[in-house]
């Protein structure tokens, strides 16, 4: 099935394949944010979702000298002040929970970016003169996600609260990720695909991924894609938290255990790391299903995490197809938001 294009066509009407395929691109697109350099003791980020994923991502690479943290949820904390730099992120620019915490991030008077692709925040962004990373519209914000860090990456140099080298290492990696899609495409044949190999693998299965810090946002939008893309829930939790709970969860309920798990373990953790994962499938032999092990390549953290995203994402996607699924609509959470109305 999954070396039959006309099949894979027909049932990828909105050529989710082929967004995938060129995502590496997003990372080439220039954003002209208009910011200035801004004295912030903290940076806070609100978003949902997919609009949430590059904030993610950049906990893992680059990294912040300064406390960051990511808000899904309609309030801010409370340390929330002209000392801080918060950026508004929410591709429809019509996400309510965002909506809300950019106004109370206004009332008080922090320093304000947005990221998104229209909607109701761009048109404050424009009103109130904030810096604006303008997104290309048209697809699923979980398609968007290189856009996004993209878009953070150049509000935060333009601010100077990274480095500018960020943006040279984001160019480097591009070269690595055309070349690893190259190998992940609808006309490699499974026998060749490593996307496809574990495609087959999660089918029919419930799946939980497990990543180290360094691969936790990777693990994430892996989670992220199986619910969305493959409507095949899917469940992520992180090493070294997992040997304080989740592990003992395996060893005795429920005796039947449908799931498929993956872990994404590279290299480039924190050794101790990389021994609790040997550790924990040692001793959970015959408990928990034999994890599914997805080493990340790529000489670099950057390399390494982009990679294995977008690995994530061929993979999800041909679970859609094995599903019979189209991936791309999300009706549920559509019907959702006009309930909510």
């Amino acid at each position: 099935m999954l070396d039959d294009l006309k099949y894979i066509h027909e049932r990828d009407s909105e050529d989710a394949l082929g967004i995938a395929e060129k995502s590496w691109q997003q990372l080439e697109h220039k954003f002209d944010t208009a910011s200035q350099v801004v004295k912030a003791d903290n940076i806070v980020y609100a978003g949902m979702g997919g609009s949430a994923l590059a904030a993610l991502i950049s906990t893992s690479w680059p990294g912040y000298d300064r406390p960051f943290e990511i808000v899904r949820n309609y309030h801010i904390p409370a340390y929330v002040s002209k000392n801080t730099f918060f950026i508004a992120s929410s591709y429809s620019g019509n996400t309510e929970e965002t909506l809300s915490a950019l106004d109370e991030a206004m009332s008080r008077e922090a320093s304000i970016a947005v990221i998104t692709s229209g909607g109701k925040l761009a048109d404050i962004a424009r009103a109130q003169g904030y810096p604006l990373a303008l997104l290309p519209g048209g697809i699923q914000p979980r398609y968007a996600v290189f856009y996004g860090l993209k878009a953070l990456m150049t509000l935060l140099v333009g601010t100077g609260l990274v480095e500018s080298s960020v943006e040279t290492q984001l160019q480097q990696t591009v070269g690595y990720l055309s070349s690893k899609v190259s190998g992940l495409l609808p006309s490699v044949a499974t026998s060749s695909n490593r996307a496809k190999q574990i495609a087959l693998d999660c089918v029919g299965k419930s799946v939980v991924i497990y990543g180290g810090p360094a691969m936790y946002p990777a693990a994430y939008k892996w989670k992220i894609n199986f619910n969305e893309n493959a409507k095949q829930i899917a469940w992520v939790n992180q090493f070294p938290e997992f040997n304080h709970n989740e592990m003992l969860g395996w060893t005795k309920q429920p005796i039947d255990k449908p799931y498929k798990v993956i872990e994404l373990i590279s290299d480039l953790e924190h050794p101790r790391i990389q021994k609790r994962f040997e550790v924990a499938s040692r001793l959970l032999s015959g408990s928990m299903p034999e994890p599914l092990i997805v080493k990340p390549e790529g000489s670099t953290l950057l390399d390494q995490l982009l990679g294995t995203i977008v690995l994530g994402d061929f993979v999800s996607l041909y679970c859609s197809l094995l599903n019979g699924l189209d991936p791309t609509p999300v009706e549920l959470i559509e019907k959702f938001k006009k309930a909510l109305e």
